[in-house]
């Protein structure tokens, strides 16, 4: 059991910690708001996401896209969320110019963007499906992979938090931070752009 759950992280990791939607929105959390400001949008990520794996573990996936008009709702309303939240990356002041009086992007933001994230579907579904961690053991194997996936989920994302916080950091100067802040805001578009696209 421990080598396919060895196997299960090393499919998991590169697919779920790859930049998509999720992962930039959490570094230019990070980036613009820093990582205690941050935690509420982080947390609305990770349950999202673990929410996409639950429906995955489940067998709901399916279900969810035969009902008509669903996903495309979905889709639509995260791609607004991210172009929104991009434009606020973009447009917020560096960490050396900030306040703290702009609101930072909030739980139900996170959870929104995590739960229509195709890149989700697609990476988590791939993973969850490719491994068998025990054999003849299916509810047991939903159960470990689950569990497994969740802390690569929390992992990820608090990583790519913690690194977009430690980049603001090291661009202070308002010039550099700007150009962050603009960079984040097009990587962010583009994921959404290359996700809807693939």
């Amino acid at each position: 059991m421990a080598e396919n759950i060895l196997v299960l992280l090393l499919a998991a990791l590169p697919l779920m910690g790859s930049p998509g939607p999720a992962t930039l929105s959490a570094a230019a959390t990070g980036s613009v708001y820093g990582i205690a400001r941050g935690i509420p949008y982080l947390t609305g990520i990770c349950l999202g996401t673990a929410t996409v794996l639950a429906i995955i573990a489940t067998g709901v996936t399916g279900v969810l896209f035969t009902v008509p008009g669903l996903m495309p709702v979905l889709t639509i309303a995260a791609a607004a969320y991210i172009l929104y939240l991009a434009y606020r990356i973009a447009t917020a002041p560096v960490l050396s110019e900030d306040k703290g009086d702009r609101p930072a992007p909030a739980f139900a933001g996170g959870y929104l963007l995590a739960i229509a994230n195709p890149k989700a579907y697609a990476a988590i579904g791939a993973v969850y499906t490719s491994v068998i961690v025990i054999a003849d053991a299916p509810i047991r194997d939903a159960a470990v992979k689950l569990i497994v996936l969740s802390i690569v989920i929390v992992a990820v994302n608090t990583t790519w938090l913690v690194l977009g916080a430690g980049l603001a950091r090291l661009l202070r100067h308002p010039t550099a931070g700007r150009i962050a802040n603009i960079t984040f805001a097009i990587l962010l578009v583009g994921s959404v752009v290359l996700a809807l696209l693939g």
